[in-house]
């Protein structure tokens, strides 16, 4: 079910399209992440509407791994509370910062919640964006 929302969000980025068609392998929630309890899901009138994923790291930090949310929910702050959830859990686990690997048309959502560009990767799909928010 979380894949499909991945799904349905991921190819809702005009940008991400063709490649995401020609890498569907790209689509993946690692059940291990699941059971680690590294994923949070967001419900809105018992039906889910998002999920992220937090992972350690080995810097102190904590990494947002997943941040997906059904594309007709896009605006309506679910992502942002995501965010901020795992956030305070990443916190509780004692990391210091949260970072991210943000697509580039997403990094007006990512500077809204706090993050700071650090530098680019080179990814699969082309160049992210390291960001970081203090926590």
């Amino acid at each position: 079910m979380l894949e499909s929302l991945q799904r349905r969000a991921s190819l809702s980025n005009p940008g991400d399209r063709d490649a995401l068609l020609a890498n569907p392998d790209a689509i993946a929630l690692p059940l291990e992440q699941i059971a680690a309890g590294c994923v949070f899901v967001a419900e809105r009138d018992g039906v889910i509407a998002g999920f992220a994923a937090v992972l350690p790291r080995p810097d102190g930090g904590a990494e947002l791994d997943a941040l997906f949310v059904e594309p007709h929910l896009w605006k309506h702050g679910i992502g942002r509370r995501l965010v901020d959830h795992v956030g305070e859990v990443a916190r509780i686990r004692a990391a210091t910062f949260l970072h991210v690997i943000g697509n580039p048309h997403a990094e007006g959502f990512y500077n809204s919640c706090g993050f700071r560009v650090t530098g680019t990767v080179d990814t699969r799909f082309g160049v992210g964006l390291a960001m970081r928010r203090p926590l």
